[in-house]
């Protein structure tokens, strides 16, 4: 079958066949194309490469949190609630809770 398919092809397609692959033989030590100024181009792209990598991990952190944050409630103030049930059970007068309660506001 293979022969058959050689005799198919035009003559020139197969001649220069070998000659569109890459001859990584010839390239010295630095000289891929992929390296340009001293490596600068590899090196970017290995950079751009991780900060992309970066971005998918980090948009997917968030977009998880967000899911799981999704079905709770909001958490109270618990320092509010400890000064109202203070109030209530008459340990501190009015002034000094609304005092405190401007305080706590206020942070």
């Amino acid at each position: 079958m293979g022969g058959r398919m050689m005799g198919v092809l035009p003559g020139w397609l197969v001649s220069t066949a070998p000659s569109l692959q890459e001859r990584m033989s010839e390239w010295g030590w630095g000289l891929h194309p992929m390296w340009g100024v001293w490596g600068a181009w590899g090196i970017g792209m290995m950079i751009m490469g991780l900060i992309f990598w970066a971005g998918v991990i980090v948009v997917i952190v968030l977009g998880i949190r967000w899911l799981a944050s999704q079905g709770r409630e909001p958490r109270p103030d618990t320092a509010l609630d400890i000064l109202r049930q203070r109030y209530a059970r008459g340990e501190i007068g009015k002034e000094e809770f609304d005092s405190k309660r401007q305080d706590l506001a206020s942070r």
